[in-house]
């Protein structure tokens, strides 16, 4: 197990679908000795529904995943009274993104009144790693995990959700941020990787920062790919 630094109480690991956030923030929980703060997409009934039906079930979707972040950050919000560190799969303030990409305008002025009465203040994470990664590369992943209802996805949702992320976090100001280039990372299986990307982390302590490990490879004399050359997944 690798020692966090001991101001480290709360990071958060975020991208679209079908990136690796999830996996990245149950190993770096793992590693680091916290405990793993993850969306349930499984506890959604609505979700499968969203994938067929877009216009017809974003709202109660959305609703959804709000009233569940909500519940399970309820105890950062009383910092002083938890211990250890959390490594979440999800930012709050991200959560009103996919409200617009999904919501009618009507929609969307009572996702914001919901939202302003139940969200609460959250303390910012001491740390937000941001995996980024090429649409074509996450269509990849998302088909090879072969989640149903992923499957269905409408046409050009990808597009406009990874274009949405790119937005909120060029504006995000809130936590000491490092954007990742997760293209050739295998960051779910990979312990090289993982290391690389944890070695970085104490080095960021304040702004924004920028993570690319081919050039890593490249001065350490490996390929730019796989070890076998091929691309990695």
């Amino acid at each position: 197990m690798v020692s966090a630094p001991g101001h480290w109480r709360y990071l958060v690991v975020e991208g679209p679908i079908g990136v690796g956030k999830t996996t990245l923030a149950r190993r770096l929980a793992e590693r680091l000795g916290g405990e793993p703060l993850l969306e349930r997409p499984e506890d959604n009934p609505f979700l499968p529904r969203f994938y067929r039906d877009p216009r017809g079930a974003a709202l109660p979707t959305q609703l959804q995943f709000l009233f569940q972040r909500v519940r399970q950050l309820a105890p950062l919000r009383q910092r002083e009274l938890f211990g250890g560190l959390r490594v979440a799969d999800f930012l709050m303030e991200k959560d009103p993104l996919f409200a617009r990409l999904t919501l009618d305008e009507d929609e969307l002025a009572l996702y914001h009144e919901i939202y302003g009465r139940v969200a609460g203040e959250v303390p910012p994470p001491d740390l937000v790693i941001y995996l980024q990664a090429p649409v074509e590369v996450l269509r990849e992943r998302i088909a090879r995990r072969g989640i149903p209802y992923e499957q269905q996805m409408p046409p050009g949702y990808l597009e406009r959700l990874v274009s949405a992320y790119a937005e909120f976090f060029y504006y995000y100001e809130a936590a000491p941020l490092l954007i990742v280039n997760a293209e050739r990372l295998d960051l779910a299986s990979s312990d090289e990787d993982l290391e690389l990307l944890l070695a970085e982390l104490p080095r960021v302590r304040s702004g924004r920062h920028y993570f690319n490990p081919e050039p890593i490879r490249l001065a350490a004399g490996e390929p730019a790919a796989g070890g076998d050359g091929a691309p990695r997944p």
